[in-house]
């Protein structure tokens, strides 16, 4: 056996090196699984990203069989690869409870799609990692399962609704996550962590098994990793229709891991906006994301500011995902009603006021998104955008009301993500720095409808100029 990789060093690993590392026998998935176990018990009172785990013993097993199929030459592109699996998400024999007392005790009895396909790519599923209650809130807290914090500073959050998963990737307590973004829950907790995510394009990543059609259309699975390579690598493993998926893409017809082999082609329009016409920004946050914008420009690509933007839709888009929520919840209210969550539960009772005149404006708003878009992309490859407009709020919240002074809005978080939700495109993650607090700043690429292959690449270039994947928070202090 030639396993000689110090034991502490492989969750530092990016999933690529990992995968490498256990095929060349250099480690096993064995060390690894015992490692990753040891690892969210040391980080659970301080971090509280995994809220239910597998039993041991079986675990164990399932790594032995992995370093058997590694060592007849059998192994699978993430054999014996360690998986956490976001609350909202169906693991078989797993609680899930989407961060609700209103499921607790719900234990799965399937897999969802993306579940099944990592699974069948070899990794082996660990546990769940926590979210918001039904993924509503980009701060990562339950009457479940409680608070989950940042390992960049416990008194922050590591944002939402992935926030589980941000808080256990980017602390080195898991290695392979999955997640979600409706409206920025990808996004969000990656720019909050310092990690790389990609909300693909609408339809790209099939879902489900769902319980009723979805007419908010919105929300898509995507990778939260160390690296673009991480991330390419998910995802040629998790792409392609499902016939129990009505909005899934075909096959794209390539591979994304050999596909960030080509280089971005040469002379790519950028377009930036600081604001997208609305948002209010950090001064910090701001002047990193434009200064990050700048790169591309040093790479010999075009890039122009760009003013105005589309219709800021948070309040939309908060009324939609509450009409969803309550026509999901409605048995159980009033009756039951003391069993949320108090801010929740007053925005799932919003979602009673939908009328088709709000229906119809909606319609209208998301429309001028769309139209917005094509002309950006008509006349641009890329848009780059802060991520999110300031620092991680506390760990339990609230939500800033303000910034530097100036009213915030109340979908303030979500202001750079949620329109393309809402228009279905392409967009990623990466981190740009530190902002005066030493918290993670992110800047966002968006790309192309089913272009995930060129957002891929282009962070992928702004990695090679900016590499941030050697530096993440294993250690800090824990609250008194």
């Amino acid at each position: 056996m030639l396993y000689n990789v110090a034991m502490e060093d492989l969750l530092r690993l990016s999933l690529c090196e990992l995968t490498g590392t256990l095929r060349s026998r250099r480690a096993s998935p064995l060390e690894l699984m015992q490692v990753v176990l040891d690892r969210i018990e040391q980080t659970h009172a301080d971090l509280n990203a995994f809220v239910a785990l597998r039993d041991r013993e079986q675990l164990l097993a399932e790594a032995r069989a992995a370093e058997e199929r590694i060592g007849r030459g059998e192994a699978r592109p993430l054999e014996g690869i360690p998986l956490g699996v976001k609350d909202l998400e169906n693991a078989a024999g797993l609680p899930n409870t989407e961060g609700s007392r209103i499921h607790r005790g719900r234990i799965s009895d399937h897999d969802d799609t993306q579940v099944e396909r990592i699974k069948r790519a070899g990794a082996i599923v660990v546990g769940k990692t926590n979210a918001p209650e039904f993924g509503y809130t980009a701060i990562t807290k339950n009457r479940v399962y409680g608070v989950t914090r940042s390992p960049w500073n416990l008194e922050h959050t590591p944002g939402g609704s992935s926030g589980g998963s941000a808080a256990a990737l980017a602390a080195c307590v898991c290695p392979l996550v999955t997640a979600s973004d409706g409206g920025g829950s990808i996004r969000i907790p990656v720019s909050f962590v310092g990690a790389f995510g990609l909300k693909p394009s609408f339809g790209r990543v099939a879902r489900g098994p769902f319980q009723r059609w979805s007419y908010g259309d919105t929300a898509v699975s995507g990778p939260l990793t160390k690296t673009v390579e991480d991330a390419a690598l998910q995802l040629d493993q998790v792409v392609g229709p499902s016939s129990l998926d009505p909005n899934s893409l075909p096959h794209p017809g390539i591979s994304y891991a050999q596909a960030l082999a080509e280089p971005l082609p040469a002379g790519c329009r950028f377009a930036f906006s600081p604001d997208l016409g609305y948002a209010v920004v950090q001064s910090d946050v701001a002047a990193a994301a434009e200064e990050a914008a700048g790169v591309f420009e040093k790479l010999g690509h075009r890039l122009e500011r760009v003013r105005g933007g589309p219709p800021r839709l948070g309040q939309e888009w908060g009324l939609l995902g509450a009409f969803e929520l309550a026509a999901e919840l409605h048995r159980y209210l009033p009756d039951r009603e003391d069993e949320f969550g108090r801010t929740f539960i007053q925005g799932v009772n919003a979602g009673f006021q939908m009328t088709p005149q709000l229906w119809g404006r909606m319609a209208e708003q998301r429309e001028q998104v769309n139209r917005w878009c094509a002309e950006i992309f008509g006349e641009y490859d890329f848009l780059l955008t802060p991520t999110v407009p300031y620092d991680p709020p506390p760990a339990k919240g609230p939500f800033p009301s303000e910034t530097e002074g100036r009213r915030q809005h109340a979908s303030g978080v979500a202001s750079f993500t949620i329109p393309f939700n809402l228009s279905w495109h392409p967009a990623a993650t990466v981190r740009v720095g530190l902002s005066r607090r030493g918290l993670p700043m992110g800047l966002q690429i968006v790309g192309p409808r089913h272009r995930d292959d060129l957002v891929l690449r282009a962070a992928l270039a702004f990695q090679r100029e900016r590499p941030w994947s050697a530096q993440w928070p294993t250690h800090w202090e824990a609250l008194g």
